[in-house]
């Protein structure tokens, strides 16, 4: 059975998320600091975190930077903050979806299944691809980089098995949003830079060695079979 994790210092929140997903059928734990959602990560790994925003003390955007550090787990934030730039730190530091309070718990499940439909590779056709040296398993959701095993979050996961599935094609930066998630947003759109720029890390295997996702100026990005260094 998936694990959440629902972070949210009121009380009222905790319980009304965590009642209306136990009832989906999934297992809930709460935390209402960053301390104590840390621990229970370290403690209890969840398969998914509903995160806010706006915690007290340590702020759910230092909790996701902390996450991220030793953990691939998808998150989901919650925040009540109305602006653009919120919204797209909270992406750049690698969420993976945001859900803007005033909220109905039926969109928290929505969110919720969706994110794990992404991560048990969800779409259609040959579920192993395989172009440049990368290769990703839909159904195990692994990466692999010259026999090189990579961990993705959710949505590195995605976007470099939508590469995959088009090698040395060039895409806008909202063509993929829209390929991975069916769907565009305008925060998603101005995090996507951040979003490759960890996978292109993670997946090369050293600073000087060619750069498989490559820039295309005026375009986007494309995953390159010929070798050829990103530009940034």
């Amino acid at each position: 059975m998936r694990r959440i994790l629902v972070v949210d210092d009121d009380a009222w929140v905790r319980k009304l998320v965590r009642g209306y997903l136990e009832r989906a059928g999934f297992t809930v734990t709460v935390a209402a600091t960053g301390p104590e959602a840390l621990a229970e990560v370290t403690a209890h790994p969840p398969d998914l975190v509903v995160l806010d925003l706006m915690l007290p003390g340590m702020d759910g955007l230092d909790v996701a930077r902390q996450i991220r550090r030793s953990s691939a787990v998808p998150i989901i934030m919650l925040t009540a903050r109305t602006t653009e730039d919120d919204r797209v730190l909270g992406l750049e530091l690698g969420a993976d979806d945001y859900v803007t309070k005033p909220f109905s718990a039926r969109e928290i499940e929505a969110r919720v299944r969706a994110v794990f439909r992404r991560a048990e590779g969800g779409s259609e056709g040959p579920k192993v691809r395989e172009a440049g040296g990368v290769r990703v398993d839909h159904d195990r959701h692994e990466a692999w980089v010259d026999g090189r095993r990579v961990d993705l979050t959710a949505l590195e996961f995605d976007l470099l098995a939508f590469l995959v599935q088009h090698p040395d094609r060039a895409f806008t930066r909202l063509e993929l949003l829209e390929g991975v998630r069916g769907s565009s947003y305008a925060s998603f759109e101005r995090a996507v830079d951040s979003h490759i720029k960890r996978l292109r890390r993670k997946i090369e295997a050293a600073p000087e060695s060619h750069s498989r996702i490559v820039t295309v100026y005026g375009v986007g990005y494309k995953l390159s079979t010929e070798g050829t260094r990103a530009l940034d």
